[in-house]
């Protein structure tokens, strides 16, 4: 059985949707932020890495949420929720699967730009690409019920904690997207999306807490 080692309040989050959409048995062990709101030095010895999410099978630990998704689907479910290269909206599904580490490069990068409280000339540059990747986004949402296409699949998973919680450590909004708010409208009612941020979602309680 896969066991999530779930940091709270962060990406981990999105396995656990991801376990309850293909209804799949996992175990999670919860982890919790330290008083500087980093993870806890138990959570950095998973994985060299040091990120979160990370699971566990067979004694062996897989970091890096694209990665997770597509081994969870590929190996317990048959490729559910994946899209295969034969596929045609096999082109915008991949694209939408690593979307998400392209904008938090454009978040981290503006972090690191506002450091020491002074305006940066890189600044624009990120605001411009950043602005980009929702901008396409918010296109392809104009077009199709889910980002892949017609149906959902794990690029959605991999998408909707950008749009949801980012804005929680000073992400970009989705304030001027009208169609990527329909989106996390309809994604948010999702029966297993709603079950999992009871579980583990930003405002979920650590069990025995």
């Amino acid at each position: 059985m896969i066991t999530i080692h779930h940091l709270g309040v962060s990406q981990s989050d999105r396995i656990v949707w991801l376990m309850e959409e293909l209804k799949l048995p996992y175990k999670l062990k919860w982890y919790d932020r330290g008083s500087d709101g980093l993870m806890p030095p138990e959570y950095l010895a998973l994985h060299p890495a040091a990120t979160a999410p990370v699971i566990e099978e067979d004694g062996r630990m897989l970091a890096e949420s694209a990665a997770i998704c597509e081994y969870v689907s590929q190996r317990h479910a048959g490729g559910r929720l994946s899209v295969a290269p034969d596929r045609p909206n096999y082109f915008d599904y991949l694209y939408f699967m690593h979307w998400n580490n392209n904008v938090q490069g454009m978040f981290f990068s503006r972090l690191a730009a506002r450091a020491g409280g002074t305006t940066n000339p890189v600044t624009g540059l990120i605001d411009r690409r950043e602005n980009g990747y929702y901008r396409a986004l918010e296109q392809q949402l104009a077009k199709n019920a889910f980002v892949a296409g017609p149906d959902f699949t794990c690029a959605d998973v991999m998408v909707t904690f950008n749009l949801t919680s980012l804005s929680r450590f000073g992400g970009r909004t989705i304030d001027d997207l009208p169609n990527v708010q329909a989106y996390v409208g309809r994604i948010t009612k999702r029966p297993a999306y709603v079950e999992a941020m009871r579980i583990a979602g930003p405002t979920a309680v650590r069990p025995n807490a």
